[in-house]
């Protein structure tokens, strides 16, 4: 009989519309920072250290990478309102920088971190300065084109590369020399 008087309400001209959020819209961010912080020690509970690794360090760190090229996507598109089809590009050449400093300098994890990141910037600021005026179609053109280029100098440049194949025996990140593994020495087995 509710939905019927609203209804009713609704047709004569009187709208009942509610400014009050809910709970879960109210509380989202804290709802969500708690569970971010739970989702490990409830996985290391449940599925032990050895299953852990496979939770935590596989779907955990896919989840948050995938977390942030939302939110840069976001930035530009949402934000900026750019339509950037290259950007996935930005993010391959901060992975690659990563992979290749890291295989042939043996530089570690938290060195790379910020590096491969200033990095992918660097190239955004070189393909930023001749594209600054483009909008609309023709930023999405030059973008995508930018893409598919670092996408074909990856594949075919093999004596670097590896091309297909990809780069393999990229050394696992530490934490004060202690590897982040279900090892002798790792984190998983001091828990």
């Amino acid at each position: 009989h509710l939905d019927a008087r609203k209804l009713a309400k609704a047709r004569s001209g009187e709208l009942d519309i509610s400014a009050e959020k809910g709970f879960f819209h109210t509380h989202f961010l804290k709802i969500a920072l708690v569970a971010l912080l739970l989702y490990p020690v409830f996985i290391y509970a449940v599925a032990g250290p050895q299953g852990s690794l496979k939770w935590v360090d596989n779907f955990g760190i896919q989840i948050l990478i995938y977390v942030m090229l939302a939110w840069g996507l976001n930035i530009v598109v949402g934000l900026a309102g750019l339509l950037d089809l290259g950007y996935v590009a930005f993010y391959a050449i901060g992975a690659y920088s990563y992979a290749l400093l890291s295989s042939y300098f043996g530089l570690s994890f938290w060195v790379l971190l910020p590096l491969s990141g200033i990095l992918a910037a660097l190239w955004g600021v070189i393909l930023g300065f001749p594209v600054l005026r483009l909008r609309g179609d023709y930023l999405a053109i030059v973008t995508l084109a930018f893409g598919e280029i670092i996408r074909l100098v990856i594949i075919n440049w093999t004596d670097l590369t590896k091309g297909t194949f990809g780069i393999s025996g990229i050394p696992k990140a530490t934490l004060f020399g202690i590897p982040f593994d279900a090892s002798a020495g790792g984190f998983a087995k001091l828990f």
